[in-house]
């Protein structure tokens, strides 16, 4: 299982936010159970404050809840929510990415993104969750903020969040990291060659995983 990390002391809420997702990807915090502010904050090395802060974040993005008087609850997902995100994330992503096929923000930037497509394979080779995971993070909203668009990132960035804890881990247990992975750079081969088309197609194969009828709770141990 994924250790939790202390954090330096002049760390704000923004990096307790970063490895508490780092630690609800891994399987550490897991969906159903109910986890004290104070108790994280003990194993980060840090106060209270910016951790509580952090989670009342997470609870704002509908991926925690508070239970009163004992602490935050990770919010579980059921079939009918994937799905739902499966429609948004269509709906905003498919398009988004369309627009930017051949785009010279795109290819002015095409060594950043291949060696960003480069980073799924080291951490798909070695079944490493959390480097794919940052991985993809850095990927698809760093191609969407090309478009200048703040609330269609944040958005979508909290949609990803939504099921990327259980997406991520699922795609590991079927074996599906490097197939992934090269679905990555096939998707920078067809923006960067202006394939609007395929790039249409690549996309929505790509958030096919959002639709398989069952799916693995995350318990990394």
């Amino acid at each position: 299982m994924v250790e939790m990390r202390r954090i330096p002391p002049t760390t704000l809420r923004e990096e307790a936010l970063a490895e508490i997702r780092r630690l609800l990807v891994a399987g550490t915090l897991k969906p159903g159970q109910v986890y004290s502010a104070s108790a994280i904050a003990g194993q980060f090395g840090v106060s209270h404050g910016p951790v509580r802060e952090a989670m009342l974040t997470l609870v704002n993005e509908g991926i925690m809840e508070v239970v009163r008087k004992q602490g935050f609850r990770v919010l579980e997902i059921s079939e009918k929510d994937r799905h739902n995100i499966a429609d948004l994330r269509t709906m905003l992503e498919v398009p988004s990415m369309v627009k930017l096929a051949g785009s010279p923000l795109v290819l002015a930037r095409e060594a950043e993104f291949s060696a960003i497509v480069d980073k799924f394979f080291v951490a798909a080779e070695a079944g490493d969750l959390i480097e794919f995971f940052a991985a993809d993070h850095e990927f698809h909203l760093g191609l969407l903020r090309l478009l200048d668009n703040p609330r269609l990132t944040d958005f979508v960035g909290t949609l990803r969040d939504h099921t990327r804890q259980y997406g991520i881990y699922e795609l590991a247990v079927r074996g599906e990291l490097i197939a992934t992975a090269q679905e990555h750079r096939d998707i920078l081969d067809a923006l960067l060659s202006g394939d609007a088309a395929a790039v249409e197609q690549l996309m929505l194969a790509h958030l096919r995983y959002l639709r398989w009828k069952e799916w693995s709770s995350p318990d990394l141990r």
